[in-house]
């Protein structure tokens, strides 16, 4: 069964602020509250074909992946995928103008995942869902702190 989870939040900061700070993969451990560090493969700054190497704990399990940068358009749309593990992601982030000075982000994490990851992911959708709309209240309060 596939999980494909979008969330979404109004920050308000300027598109191009949101998309700066995001699009940088080494501050993603100040507003996921459960990646635990991230280590660039390639060199900075991201870019189509970047690969970073996460540590993440997720439903009491611990995660080391590697995202490979596959699209990113500036100010509008990053996409990173992993191809190892049991459960093979894309996540992608998408940034869009709202009212004057403001932005609306979309976070998606989609994937197919295999044995005991397939059977539990109903569960597991549902606990991105909220994991993913904490972070993003926290991504929110980060940015509009600044």
């Amino acid at each position: 069964m596939a999980v494909d989870v979008v969330t979404e939040i109004v920050i308000n900061r300027p598109v191009g602020v949101v998309a700066e700070y995001v699009g940088n993969p080494s501050n993603a451990p100040e507003w996921y509250s459960n990646i635990e560090s991230v280590q660039w493969q390639t060199e900075p700054p991201v870019a189509v074909g970047s690969r970073m190497d996460f540590v993440a704990h997720f439903l009491g399990r611990r995660l080391a992946y590697t995202y490979e940068v596959i699209e990113l358009v500036p100010q509008e749309r990053l996409v990173m995928r992993t191809a190892q593990g049991p459960f093979p992601m894309e996540t992608s982030y998408r940034w869009s103008a709202e009212a004057e000075g403001s932005t609306r982000m979309s976070l998606r994490n989609r994937g197919e995942p295999s044995g005991f990851a397939g059977v539990a992911a109903p569960l597991m959708a549902a606990a991105m869902r909220r994991a993913n709309q904490k972070d993003l209240a926290r991504l929110k309060s980060v940015l509009e702190a600044r």
